[in-house]
């Protein structure tokens, strides 16, 4: 979302005024379509109810343990930013990747001038990572179970 406002070099722009709406605005918008893992337990409720009060408990907490199946993990965690496969002497394994989708705000302001018109444009960008997203969890599953999980540390 962008504002351009055009005024003269003698105006005042209240800043902060017009662009906090846009701020509450934008991150309404990322707490609504953020994926929870109250909201996957409630699209998954057979699923859930049928795995274990121990697995349940984890699930919840949003956390996974080996021996969880990719149904649970899903559940759990949401989608993986990343699939792949490794290949090894003892077999194929998948695995699952996972970045730190914290949200981030990024506020820009920019103006220019020109002969007697002088312009400021202002934006408001939301992301929950991205291409570059920092790696915070990798899963490997062999035989449709977690096998292993590796955190990253610190």
């Amino acid at each position: 979302m962008v504002i351009l406002v055009i005024l003269n070099a003698s105006q005042e722009i209240p800043m902060h005024r017009s662009l906090a709406p846009l701020i509450a605005l934008a991150a309404c918008l990322l707490v609504a379509a953020c994926s929870t893992p109250e909201s996957r337990i409630a699209s998954n409720r057979a699923a859930f109810d049928r795995f274990s009060p121990q697995a349940q408990q984890k699930i919840q907490a949003g956390q996974i343990d080996v021996g969880f199946s990719p149904e649970m993990v899903l559940i759990a965690l949401g989608e993986p930013a990343r699939k792949f496969v490794r290949k090894s002497s003892t077999g194929d394994t998948e695995v699952w990747v996972y970045h730190n989708n914290t949200p981030q705000i990024s506020i820009g302001i920019g103006g220019v001038s020109g002969g007697h018109h002088s312009a400021v444009g202002g934006g408001v960008g939301l992301t929950t990572g991205g291409y570059d997203a920092e790696e915070k969890l990798r899963v490997e599953f062999s035989g449709g179970t977690v096998t292993a999980i590796d955190y990253r540390k610190g």
